[in-house]
């Protein structure tokens, strides 16, 4: 349970140094670099924005190469590839990758102009389609659309509205004008929504025509072609099959740089560190000759640095302690066993000034009400087995997946050990299955201690206990925050009466008939306990009126927050009610489980029962199992950021960020790496 103690690092150094200085810390990742040292006519800082935006403008360029190769020339990975992390790489690789990028770069760029290539063909064969598509009701016609007549005719090619017969079409102009000239009309096609006609007639009476038409609502096509439909089809056909060829070979080409895959990961890569890199330089004070760099690095890291920077380069070093009225980034420290749960932690918040790490002692409740609430010993040991083999497999995994994976092997040893208790494994498979197929009502898993289905009240009675112990543990936790503070006063106000309040009230309870018997407790404490647990109660009420609100110096409002102090206790029966949960979700696991049981041995004994069971047992335990994880997951972080966070522990801190080699595809050993 530590919060890594912060130090101040200031390093003034030659400029000449600076970049072998800024490889060597980078490599090191220790130290988080700010900038507190004002310009002024020495120091100065160095624009480096126009660098940091060709490298962003590199990266971005070689991500979009690298999802246009992973879309026509998918990577081949493993269902755990995600376990496997990223590939070592050594100071060698970075060195030659340096004297290449340019030509992988060009990759890119060609990648990046291939795929444009294959979006513009799409479009155009789009385009193409619609030109397509709206030549077909034209087909038959075996002239130009453009065809406007002879010497002595006029042709007026064109739609009508709605679907019309050449008799119908020829009424309605003779009803627009019955002195109409002669005019010859031909269908070329019709549909439900217009009719396509050509119409000719004498150049004398072309007006009169044209007049009849429009009255009719005749529209010529938008877009006429110079030569006939059918031609003009052929022709569009050509386009697109030209145009899908391009496409093909772009995409071949495109699958051809399949191999420089790895290549195009590494630039981002490399440009992400030189990205990184001059971010930092752009924080540094410079003069023309030497520069500055400040910032914070771990208590313990502070000294070997120090040695290190002074032996290889000529430079000054001051290590000093932290202001105090400044809070400096937060950095865990954890044993094995409570270092998983740091995850969970950091999803609430980092400890705050003046918080302690709750790790240890969270890490401990974490598991057990989390084995609590799934509860069942096969489903454990299936969390054990998976988990540990993926930690051994897979040796290069990543550090947040390896303690989640950690964390959920500690959850499965939790889970198992109490579905051994509450005798639960696979629900009652033992006894159905000893039962369905062997005729073996006698054999069955029994509980080392209890079976919460048969009783609940005993279960509900200890998830209260749980609950109980896990409240006065975090108001345990405050207490310890004011003792390293050395506010001694503020733990009798804030904790000692809680305790005597809360404690008193449960003595006096459990001195009663009532609360024993409601909660079907075996034991009445005499009459002498409740009478000390009731004035205990008083005394911490009292002191809780008296100081809950002492932070105000009008007397009349330090008593009504007092008052409202007290009202707090309220918020404690609600907490320990919301332990009930744990009941709750134990008791799902096991029902489902069961019914789950039942419904595969409904079919009886034999080969097709055995079968039917086994494919019920699979699918039916493989949902339970996911479920009711996810469930003892999702409450299980419940009760710590809410019931037990909620006594001690805000949150609010700033994680250390050093600079460091952050890579997203190989990682380069900081211990080797010369970048």
């Amino acid at each position: 349970m530590a919060v890594l103690q912060m130090k101040r690092v200031s390093i003034c150094a030659l400029k000449k140094d600076r970049k072998p200085v800024l490889e060597l810390l980078q490599r090191r990742g220790v130290v988080e670099v700010d900038s507190v040292l004002p310009q002024d006519s020495v120091f100065s800082r160095t624009d480096t924005s126009a660098n940091r935006s060709i490298f962003q403008k590199n990266i971005s360029a070689a991500a979009s190469a690298l999802e246009i190769l992973d879309q026509y020339a998918p990577e081949k990975k493993s269902m755990l590839a995600s376990l496997e992390g990223r590939e070592p790489k050594t100071n060698k690789d970075y060195d030659a990758f340096s004297k290449r990028y340019d030509a992988v770069m060009e990759a890119v760029y060609e990648i990046t102009a291939l795929s444009r290539s294959i979006a513009e063909n799409k479009s155009e064969i789009v385009k193409l389609q619609g030109q397509l598509e709206a030549l077909g009701p034209w087909l038959d016609l075996d002239l130009s659309m453009r065809f406007k007549g002879t010497g002595k005719t006029s042709a007026f090619i064109g739609t009508l509205p709605g679907g019309l017969g050449l008799e119908a079409v020829l009424e309605q102009l003779s009803a627009q004008n019955p002195e109409l000239p002669a005019v010859h009309v031909e269908i070329v096609s019709t549909s439900q929504n217009q009719t396509c006609i050509f119409a000719l007639c004498h150049k004398e009476g072309a007006a009169q025509v044209e007049e009849a038409l429009r009255s009719i609502g005749f529209a010529q096509p938008a877009n006429p072609t110079k030569r006939s439909p059918a031609q003009r089809q052929e022709e569009l056909e050509d386009r697109v099959l030209r145009a899908e060829g391009e496409i093909q070979k772009a995409k071949e080409k495109i699958a051809s740089f399949s191999g420089q895959r790895e290549d195009i990961q590494f630039a981002i890569d490399y440009f992400t560190m030189r990205l990184e890199k001059y971010g930092v330089i752009g924080e540094l004070a410079q003069s023309k000759r030497a520069f500055v760099l400040t910032g914070y690095v771990p208590a313990k890291k502070a000294e070997g640095l120090k040695s290190e920077l002074e032996k290889r380069f000529d430079l000054s070093v001051e290590i000093s302690d932290c202001d105090p009225a400044v809070d400096a980034p937060i950095m865990l420290k954890n044993s094995a066993f409570s270092a998983p749960v740091e995850g969970v932690l950091e999803s609430f918040g980092l400890p705050g000034r003046g918080e302690v790490d709750p790790c240890s002692i969270m890490s401990v409740f974490y598991y057990v009400l989390f084995g609590l609430m799934l509860s069942d010993a096969a489903y454990g040991l299936l969390m054990v087995i998976g988990c540990g083999f993926a930690l051994l497999k897979f040796k290069n995994m990543e550090s947040g997946m390896r303690k989640t994976l950690q964390m959920f092997f500690y959850c499965g040893i939790s889970t198992a050990f109490w579905g051994f208790m509450f005798g639960s494994f696979f629900g009652d498979l033992i006894s159905v299955v000893a039962t369905t197929f062997f005729g073996r009502p006698d054999v069955a898993l029994g509980p080392i201690w209890f079976e919460p289905v048969k009783e609940p009240m005993r279960m509900l009675v200890f998830s209260m206990l749980m609950g109980i112990i896990h409240l006065f543990t975090g108001l345990a936790m405050k207490a310890y925050q004011y003792a390293k503070q050395k506010a001694w006063m503020d733990i009798l106000y804030d904790v000692g009466f809680w305790y005597m309040l809360l404690i008193g009230l449960i003595v006096f309870g459990l001195s009663t008939e009532m609360l024993p018997g409601i909660l079907q407790l075996s034991f009445i404490l005499p009459s002498t306990a409740g009478t000390v647990g009731i004035v205990a109660a008083g005394i911490g009420a009292v002191g809780i009126i008296l100081t809950a609100g002492r932070e105000s110096r009008n007397p009349f409002k330090r008593l009504l927050k007092g008052a409202y102090g007290l009202y707090g206790v309220t918020s404690y029966l609600s907490d320990v009610l919301s332990y009930s949960r744990l009941l709750a979700l134990g008791l799902a696991t096991g029902v489902i489980a069961t019914v789950i049981n039942s419904m595969g041995s409904m079919m009886g004994g034999g080969i097709g029962g055995a079968i039917v069971f086994i494919l019920i047992f699979l699918v039916g335990h493989t949902l339970n199992m996911a479920i009711n994880l996810l469930g003892a997951y999702v409450h299980t972080n419940r009760l710590q950021f809410v019931e037990f966070f909620g006594k001690f522990y805000e949150g609010g801190g700033r994680q250390f960020q050093p600079f460091a080699v952050h890579t997203k595809y190989y990682n380069i050993k900081e211990e080797t790496y010369n970048g």
